[in-house]
């Protein structure tokens, strides 16, 4: 059979078209300019410190500038919208927490995304533990005797929290079911109100971060009575997990890395593999640990499995306990 000329022609245009783009591609590496790392919260807080440290050290194993761009707003609906918006080449990622990707969809009534269908998971970057602490005239020295006091005078207790619908809100309406107790919510705005109030004995609880409560903890300005993961937390050793008197408690802190939901699983995987290498370089986990966070590389597959558990979890408490977000 014989190939018409014209075609022949067509064949050896169509090949040097797919020697080409082979060749671009090798030699243009990914990522082959700046990315931008977008933090929904206003600089200086947790989110961003943990968002410049880690894009300080992935610059480095990629050799390109990581942009840190805060887009602070709507509770970190309106950062969210500009990454699921942004071109899904790996060159715009998103900073999601347990607020932004599992507790803010399940508080609104009609959320502006939602975050199994709009993101792709790249990687869990770090975890970190809450402490239920009280007021050091509360006469509960463990977890099983503050059950015991709340049972005993039911709400007669008032737990502080940073607001209705925060991360604190949350971890105590879960210990509160866990535990069949009746202890009274009192919102503040913001973290640090709320425990000063505690402090003083305005209200005698609080479940609340690990870098807000070690510090008063250590001067004895309160007492510790559990921690809120698995095992017990590295900085308070002596502290019980409250799942060693409430089985099955465990709530967490995250943080973790997503791209737009489009992005290509190939692109996918080499920023989880090159955000793994940054975890790894020296001095990183003493500078997650100063921030109260323990390193973590989960990949893909099993951070979208923790931020669909996770949805699940808190869609549960909060329909149970009729909260929705301020």
């Amino acid at each position: 059979m014989t190939i018409p000329g014209w075609l022949c022609k067509l064949l050896v245009v169509a090949y040097g078209i797919v020697i080409s783009v082979a060749t671009l591609v090798h030699a243009q590496p990914f990522p082959s300019r700046p990315v931008r790392l977008i933090v929904p919260f206003p600089p200086g807080g947790g989110n961003d410190i943990l968002a410049r440290s880690v894009g300080q050290r992935l610059s480095e194993v990629v050799n390109q500038q990581i942009i840190v761009d805060n887009r602070g707003g709507a509770g970190g609906a309106l950062g969210a919208q500009i990454a699921i918006a942004a071109a899904p080449d790996g060159y715009t990622l998103f900073l999601g927490s347990v607020g932004n990707l599992a507790q803010n969809p399940v508080l609104q009534e009609k959320p502006s995304y939602d975050p199994l269908r709009d993101f792709a998971p790249v990687t869990l970057l770090a975890t970190s533990v809450f402490v239920l602490a009280v007021n050091n005239a509360v006469p509960a020295k463990s977890v099983q005797e503050l059950i015991a006091l709340a049972k005993a005078k039911p709400g007669a207790l008032n737990y502080a929290s940073a607001g209705n619908g925060s991360s604190l809100h949350l971890a105590a309406e879960i210990f509160k079911h866990a535990t069949s107790t009746n202890i009274v919510h009192v919102p503040y705005k913001g973290a640090t109100p709320a425990f000063t109030d505690m402090i003083a004995g305005q209200v005698q609880m609080i479940i609340t971060t690990m870098p807000a409560a070690l510090p008063h903890v250590r001067a004895g300005k309160v007492r510790a009575l559990g921690t809120s993961g698995r095992k017990r937390a590295a900085v308070l050793p002596e502290v019980p997990t409250i799942a060693e008197t409430v089985p099955g408690y465990e709530v967490l802190n995250w943080q973790g890395i997503t791209a737009p939901a489009k992005t290509p699983a190939a692109i996918v995987q080499v920023l989880h593999a090159k955000l793994v290498a940054a975890l790894k370089l020296p001095g990183m986990n003493e500078a997650l640990a100063h921030q109260g966070l323990d390193a973590a590389g989960a990949g893909p597959e099993e951070f979208g499995a923790l931020m669909k558990a996770e949805i699940a979890k808190y869609g549960r408490v909060v329909k149970a306990a009729g909260i929705r977000a301020e």
